[in-house]
C-alpha cells in the first residue's frame, strides 16, 4: 500500500453544499434561506441574550455591589470548647487528630482555633492559627501552642 492509495471509506464523505450559484444548482436564489426577513440577510443573525428588541435580562438586573477577593484564605473555624468537649488530657491537636476527631473533613484543611467555650485540659495545639483570646485560654489550663502558628 502506498500512501496515494489511502482514501476515505466509501459513503463516508460528503461534498459541501455550494448554495447560491444559479437554478441549474437546486440551491440557487434565496439560497436555502426562505424568503424576506432577518434570518435572510447577510450578517443577520442575533447574538446571544437577545429577545427581540426588549431590554435584555443581563441588562435589566442590577450590578452586584463589592468584590470578591481572589486572593482569599477561607480557615475552618474550632472552638475551644469544642477541643475540651472532644481531646484528653494532655493530648496533641493538630489537623491529623481534628480530622480523627470528626471535627474537620481533610487533615490538610487551614484551621483557626477561637475563643469560644471554656477549656478544662491541657492540650498542645498545633494548627495554622489560634486567636489571642484562644491562646490566652490554652495557656491558662496549662497547655502550649506550637508552631505551625
Amino acid at each position: 500500500m502506498q500512501l496515494h492509495d489511502l482514501a476515505p471509506a466509501p459513503g463516508s464523505t460528503k461534498a459541501r453544499k455550494r448554495v447560491g450559484r444559479g437554478h441549474g444548482s437546486g440551491i440557487g436564489k434565496t439560497a436555502g434561506r426562505g424568503y424576506n426577513g432577518q434570518k435572510s440577510r447577510a450578517g443577520g443573525a442575533k447574538s446571544n441574550g437577545f429577545e427581540g428588541g426588549q431590554t435584555p435580562l443581563a441588562r435589566r438586573l442590577p450590578k452586584l455591589p463589592g468584590f470578591t477577593n481572589i486572593n482569599r484564605v477561607e480557615f475552618v473555624p474550632v472552638n475551644v470548647g469544642r477541643l475540651d468537649a472532644v481531646f484528653a488530657d494532655g493530648a496533641v491537636v493538630d489537623g491529623a487528630s481534628l480530622a480523627e476527631a470528626g471535627i474537620i473533613k481533610r487533615a490538610d484543611a487551614l484551621v483557626k482555633v477561637l475563643g469560644d467555650g471554656e477549656l478544662t485540659k491541657k492540650l498542645t495545639v498545633r494548627v495554622d492559627k489560634v486567636s489571642g483570646n484562644a491562646a490566652g485560654k490554652i495557656e491558662a489550663a496549662g497547655g502550649k501552642v506550637e508552631a505551625p502558628c
